[in-house]
Order: C-alpha cells, then structure tokens, then sequence
C-alpha cells in the first residue's frame, strides 16, 4: 500500500481550519480509496470525522473497509442506521458488508438491515453472519459469475453481461451444472475465441481447486498461497456453488493470522489491539505472566535446594545460571518457530515425527559442541578451575539438545491436537526449558562437582 503523502495531509488539516469543503474534495478526488483511509488514519480524530463525513457514500464505503476497527466504529458511530444501511452497506460486496455488520449487536444488526430494500441482498448477509467467523464463509463473497455446462457461449456471454453488473472485479467464470454442483471454470480467452455455438461443457476446464463452505479461513488462505490463486470458490457440503474468496481477502486473512501468531508467541493469550481498554489488555497479557513467574519461582526454589547442599568455594555456578537459561530459551524458540513455520505452509505434516527428531537432534548435537568448546575454551583461559568448565560446558551440550528437541516436539504435538502451534514459540516453551535447562544443569553439577 502506498504511503499517502504528508503534504496532502498538511493541506486537508489546512483547509479544514477555515472549513473549505470544495477545496478539499478537489485535493482527494483523484486519491485511491487505500490511500485516503491512510490519511483518514493519520489525522485527528474530529478531522478524520470530518473528511470522512465530506466522501460520496461509494468513496466512503471502500474507504471504511481499510480502516482499523476501532477507527471504524468512532466514523460509524456518527451515522444513523438508516445512513449506514444505504450510504455503507448497499454499496459494498455482500463479504465487505458482512465485515462492517458484524462489529454491531444484534439489534442494531436487524434495524440496518430493516433499510436495505434488496431482500435477496439482505438474506445473502445474514446467511454470512450465520457461519463461524472461523470458516470459510464468513470471509466468502457470493456475487459471482456463473454459467451453466449446457449453455452455448453466446448466451454465455449474456449471461455473464447481466451477472457482471453486481460484481466488482470478474476474477473467474465459474460452471456449474443443472443441480448448482461446481464441474469446473471457463478461461475468459477460450471464451472469446472458440466457436460461437460452441457449448460451455466442451470448452470448460473440469480440473478446479475449491473449499468447503465449513473450511478454516487460515487453510483457505494457505492453499491460496500454495496454488498461486486469486480466487478459490466456496462450496456447500452438496458441491453446490455459492460464493467465492478474492486475493485481497486471502491476504486480510494472513494478516489476521500472522497477528494472532506473534501476539501468541508474545505470549498475549487473546486478539488485542493497543486501542482497546486496559481490563481487555489486563486480560490478554496476564495469564502468561502469571505462568511465568511461577516458572520463575519454581526455578528458584530448585537452585535454592541444590545451593544448600553446595560448598560455598563453588558458588560460582550461580555465575551461569544467566547463559544456560538463555540458551535454553534461545535453542527452543529456534526449533519451535521452524516447525510452526513448516506446519503453517504445509511444508511439514504431522507424519513421521521421528525423523523430523532425529533430524533435529543432529543439528543441535553439533551447534551445542560448537557452543561447548568455545565456553569450556574461554572458561579455562579466565582461569576457572577444570570441574567447573566441564560442568558448565557438559550442561550446555545436554540443555541445547533437550531444548531443541522440546521445541520440535511440542508445536508437532500441538497441532496434532488441534492446537495452535503458535503457542509454542511463546513463554510456554521458554518457560519450561528454563526450568528443566537449570534442573539439568545443577544435577550435571552434583555429578561431576
């Protein structure tokens, strides 16, 4: 998205000071949609209420549809049902209204809905709002181009004439049989070019990739990625047709996704956003905090134990704690963030996880040697005495490998239940690794201290 430009945005604030409307529609007339929700976002906020108040209802509408939610609400806000109904939502495809509907309750659901007068159009978005936001329907469109497997390709392309007008962008020709079943696609090119009695069954191409309506939206957007698509259509548990999902939604998806992910590695448990309220951010962060300060306490207390039973000459393995934490903590989140990564793009599947650990288990074997002999190597040239270096190098080897091998395991574990594996590479790993990087570490020192 192109940034909007800054000397646009000085001038509009300019001219709202001395309230030049005409001059200011003049300056954003020619402005992309994209780019004038930029701006909109960068303004103040009574500013940004007042340029957005200025838009024709099909400029304001696109331009709602790229705003954060929270700023979207504040606009909105402004408008009765009645404008949000004609000026908002009947100039939006029913997936982009669906979107903008969603965010109210449910009785200002039904009294926006009460102002649009397309009753087919009003049954399409609350046949939307009935799906799981977690499927794909809930991110489909169903204004699409359609065609039936017996037409000719004259009335072909009436047909298309006619179905066109609803829709934005014509990304695919989709056809279907006498029952609505998806049998294939039609390529625009072989369209125009082939016979004009040529029947649409002949000329079609039966292989297609589609979703089931019921799909998770993150595997739709997946297989997306993986086919280099730029639209998927959706379809009932019959085979029926009865929408499709566009590139742009694809990637709103993987926004959405790779939000969720890092607030999750960061360990915030829900979907936040910093305009939201300090109970809901109180909410989102504390539950992982609250773990890893008992992690913390926990580990502690083992150190507690081990140095009570320690001679004090030897206190020095207090000096390490730091690194072999740390490495623990850094060796884990490697190999958890390599696997979520893998099992997000498909490149690894849940089968034949021993070879993925024993894989594993070489890599780590030869980073924690490395890591060893340049700690054991720097430990005895600050003269720190023999059982101590190979105290803390021996531990390095076995706390890199458990790590790395905890981190591979728990993320492959995870999505097998059903999990996000994303929730491996935040405090639950680090956590724990911590834990049992100090617990190996001081009984490698009751062993050979």
């Amino acid at each position: 998205m192109r940034q909007p430009n800054s000397k646009i945005l000085s001038k509009i604030s300019e001219l709202i000071l001395v309230n030049n409307q005409y001059e200011i529609l003049l300056l954003v007339k020619k402005l992309h949609h994209a780019d004038l929700a930029d701006i909109i976002a960068d303004m103040e906020i009574n500013d940004a209420n007042y340029l957005f108040q200025l838009l024709k209802p099909k400029t304001s509408s696109l331009v709602l549809i790229e705003l954060e939610e929270d700023l979207r609400e504040f606009l909105l806000s402004s408008l009765s049902s009645q404008e949000i109904a004609e000026e908002i939502i009947e100039n939006l495809e029913s997936d982009d209204a669906t979107d903008i509907i969603s965010s109210f309750s449910e009785s200002k659901k039904n009294e926006i809905l009460s102002f649009i007068e397309d009753n087919r159009y009003v049954k399409k978005i609350k046949k939307l709002l009935s799906y799981s936001k977690e499927s794909a329907g809930s991110a489909m469109a169903t204004e699409l181009i359609k065609v039936n497997e017996n037409w000719d390709s004259n009335t072909c392309l009436k047909e298309m004439k006619t179905q066109s007008k609803n829709i934005k962008k014509v990304h695919a020709i989709y056809v279907v049989n006498n029952n609505d079943i998806l049998v294939g696609s039609l390529s625009l090119k072989k369209l125009l070019i082939t016979e004009n009695n040529s029947i649409v069954k002949d000329i079609s191409d039966k292989e297609i990739i589609s979703v089931n309506v019921n799909e998770n939206k993150e595997k739709v957007a997946q297989l997306m990625n993986k086919y280099n698509l730029v639209a998927i259509p959706v379809i009932d548990n019959e085979g029926k047709l009865i929408g499709r999902i566009t590139i742009d939604d694809a990637m709103d998806l993987f926004k959405e996704e790779s939000e969720k992910d890092y607030q999750m590695a960061s360990g915030i448990s829900k979907d936040v956003e910093l305009s939201d309220n300090i109970w809901q951010l109180i909410r989102a962060r504390s539950p992982w905090l609250l773990i890893g300060l008992c992690g913390g306490l926990l580990a502690a207390y083992l150190i507690e134990i081990t140095l009570n039973s320690t001679k004090k000459e030897i206190l020095e393995l207090v000096f390490f704690i730091p690194l072999i934490a740390a490495m623990a903590g850094n060796a884990g989140i490697q190999s958890s963030a390599i696997v979520v990564q893998g099992l997000a793009n498909y490149s690894i599947q849940n089968n034949n996880i021993i070879h993925k650990l024993g894989k594993e288990f070489i890599v780590s074997l030869a980073n924690s040697l490395i890591c060893s002999l340049l700690i054991f190597s720097s430990m005895l040239l600050l003269n720190y005495n023999l059982e101590l270096s190979i105290t803390v190098s021996t531990s390095l080897i076995a706390v890199i490998i458990f790590a790395s091998l905890f981190g591979t395991l728990v993320p492959l574990i995870l999505n097998k239940f059903k999990i996000d594996p994303a929730l491996a590479t935040g405090p639950f790993v680090t956590t724990i690794n911590d834990i049992l990087g100090l617990v190996i570490y001081f009984l490698l020192a009751k062993i050979i201290i």
